[in-house]
């Protein structure tokens, strides 16, 4: 595995311990982030990218915004990105796959599109095969993902999730609205990406802008999964991401 990986899955892992006594129920994101980390760490191995330093780079830089939020809603609650506060402030007696759902899309909405900026330095935004480059290795970890729903619907039903008869035939259509979702959530994750990109060129003052917009249009989109009713429909409607104006 490896090494920044490596010192990734052993953060999440020491993190994790506490939570699971706790019976915290940010366990189940982190949980499944583990699990994903790992199949992420094989993927490399596997040599299934084209640059895989990059991805190793960011896929460190990308779950470090999640657990620095998981840090600070121990010590420092209101300090906690909107996304994230809800997110964390959630019923625990919601079942798992709703707080996995819930740290997903706080997540890939608000984290990723700044993960993507920060590890894309201003000069590669000016040369469209290196970022082709970027984006296509950025789409192979939906792959990664999508390869990963069957089993975590499994972990998430040994850990308590609920389902219903209803819930298990409707299963395989759940997993590929999952991956649909996804790919929706990650074209909107590059427009926002440029968008910030756009800010950052501007100076500090216009991305802190942006990005308290980004934060609002996340954290609201957290708050309508949080509503009560049938979560696939209104995702259906607004669909899993979110758009910068």
């Amino acid at each position: 595995m490896d090494d920044a990986i490596a010192a990734l899955v052993a953060r999440m892992e020491s993190l994790l311990a506490p939570l699971e006594e706790r019976r915290f129920p940010a366990r189940f994101f982190l949980g499944t982030y583990l699990r994903t980390t790992r199949a992420v760490a094989a993927a490399l191995a596997a040599g299934r990218f084209e640059d895989p330093s990059w991805v190793s780079a960011w896929d460190v830089e990308f779950a470090c915004f999640y657990l620095d939020a998981l840090e600070l809603h121990g010590k420092a609650p209101e300090a906690v990105p909107a996304p994230w506060r809800l997110a964390f402030g959630a019923d625990p007696g919601l079942p798992p796959e709703a707080h996995v759902l819930l740290g997903m899309n706080a997540h890939i909405n608000y984290d990723l599109p700044q993960s993507l900026v920060a590890v894309i330095p201003p000069g590669d935004f000016a040369s469209p095969s290196l970022l082709d480059r970027r984006r296509r290795d950025h789409e192979r970890i939906d792959d990664v993902l999508a390869g990963r729903v069957g089993e975590e619907d499994l972990a998430l039903q040994r850990a308590g999730g609920r389902r219903t008869a209803l819930d298990r035939v409707m299963a395989p259509v759940n997993r590929q609205a999952s991956r649909l979702f996804l790919r929706e959530a990650r074209k909107k994750v590059w427009l926002n990406t440029r968008a910030l990109h756009a800010a950052r060129l501007e100076g500090d003052a216009a991305y802190v802008v942006r990005l308290a917009d980004l934060e609002a249009v996340s954290a609201e989109r957290v708050a309508d999964l949080l509503r009560p009713g049938p979560v696939l429909v209104r995702l259906a409607l607004h669909g899993f991401g979110v758009t910068l104006d």
